[in-house]
């Protein structure tokens, strides 16, 4: 009986005693109101978010709100977005009052007339294509904005950068492919090789990750390939990434000269961190190169690594010079966009999780240092040091703005 009345006692006490509760979604964060604009800048194809990444949000707390055919170009319908849960409209200006504005591009100037006081931009930047006056525009807006190119993952990559340049590098050999058949003005060869018929010799310029997935997609078709770059370091790296020997040199300009007038493909991917990508190989290097060859310039986003380089498009993406096709269009991912999309959003979804369980953006920042170094604007104050060098306008420390801002 006292058996009885102990396990009562016991049974009472565990009543009363503190419990844990079950974890409610959302409970401590806060929703989030994310305007996604279609894009109008030239050949923009891209969107940040893809419907299995709407789905996930909205079914978190999150509204999407999407502006109609913003995933047209990405092969996205409405309804895909739709059915997902996000909300479609057909006012520019309404996706304008959301909390988030989250697009590709940079906005243009008259997309920033659209954006209101205080609101939260994620986009590319593009520093060396902006002027002063329109940093100082987004800077008037006392608005938090956030640039891809400077955002970072755990492992303190690149995030963004990383994803679009292995779909460049991939890309960049397969266009190359299809400029030496016949039906695009080439050699009318294959970019690879057979038995009994001699490789294709590719010359990648870059052992980044844009050179490493070229080299990577070249060898897997049979070519020959030959890797420059100015660090050792790198060409090191690449070797032990890639997992199967390809040649390697550093940027002597008589072995890269040698190579160049035996190459059938050269990749231009020698890109820098901070403007614009130097000239490794001059007019008179082209000019000695064989005809029919190609030239892929990936870095003609920083301005190009070949002197006879000029911008063009995806509708007239070509010119020859010396008798070497030229491809120079900026923005390579734009022709796979669907294939970019999913990776952006691979990288978006997550943030914007983070963002709503931390309560905000404001409150990410603080928290998250990988995606505070992505901020170049903070209430309007410039934070980032080389947006600052660029512009000409004042810098401040955003971790000591984190620090002060209660």
């Amino acid at each position: 009986m006292s058996n009885i009345h102990g396990l009562s006692n016991l049974t009472s006490q565990g009543l009363v005693m503190p419990k844990e509760s079950p974890f409610e979604i959302g409970k401590f964060g806060k929703s989030l109101t994310i305007g996604i604009p279609r894009e109008i800048s030239f050949q923009e194809n891209r969107i940040p978010l893809v419907p299995d990444s709407v789905s996930v949000l909205v079914s978190n707390g999150h509204e999407i709100i999407i502006e109609t055919n913003a995933g047209k170009n990405a092969n996205f319908e409405d309804k895909d977005f739709s059915e997902c849960g996000a909300r479609i409209v057909y006012s520019t200006n309404e996706i304008y009052q959301a909390d988030i504005v989250l697009k590709v591009a940079p906005p243009t100037v008259e997309e920033l007339d659209l954006i209101k006081d205080k609101q939260t931009l994620l986009s590319i930047l593009q520093i060396g294509m902006q002027s002063a006056g329109y940093i100082q525009k987004m800077s008037s807006k006392k608005m938090i904005a956030l640039a891809y190119e400077y955002l970072k993952d755990e492992t303190n990559v690149y995030s963004v950068i990383q994803a679009m340049s292995e779909i460049v590098g991939s890309t960049s050999i397969l266009i190359a492919s299809e400029l030496m058949s016949n039906t695009t003005g080439g050699k009318g060869e294959i970019l690879g090789g057979i038995p009994g018929v001699s490789p294709t010799e590719v010359v990648i310029l870059g052992a980044g990750t844009v050179g490493e997935n070229a080299a990577r997609v070249a060898v897997g078709l049979g070519a020959s390939v030959k890797v420059f770059d100015s660090s050792s370091y790198k060409l090191r790296r690449l070797q032990r990434n890639l997992g199967f020997p390809v040649a390697t040199s550093t940027l002597s300009p008589t072995a890269l000269l040698s190579a160049l007038k035996n190459c059938d493909v050269a990749i231009g991917a020698i890109l820098s961190k901070e403007g614009r990508s130097p000239v490794i190989v001059t007019e008179e290097m082209v000019a000695q190169m064989r005809n029919g060859s190609v030239i892929i310039d990936v870095s003609i986003d920083q301005g190009g690594c070949f002197e006879t380089s000029e911008v063009t498009n995806h509708s007239n993406p070509t010119y020859k010079r010396f008798g070497v096709i030229h491809y120079c269009v900026p923005n390579i991912a734009s022709r796979v966009a669907r294939t970019a999309s999913f990776a952006l959003s691979n990288i978006f979804t997550p943030i914007i999780l983070s963002m709503g369980e931390s309560g905000g953006v404001e409150a990410l920042l603080e928290k998250d240092r990988h995606v505070r170094e992505s901020a170049y604007l903070y209430r309007g104050m410039v934070t980032n040091k080389y947006v600052s060098e660029i512009t000409r306008l004042p810098y401040r420390d955003l971790n000591l703005l984190m620090a002060t801002r209660f």
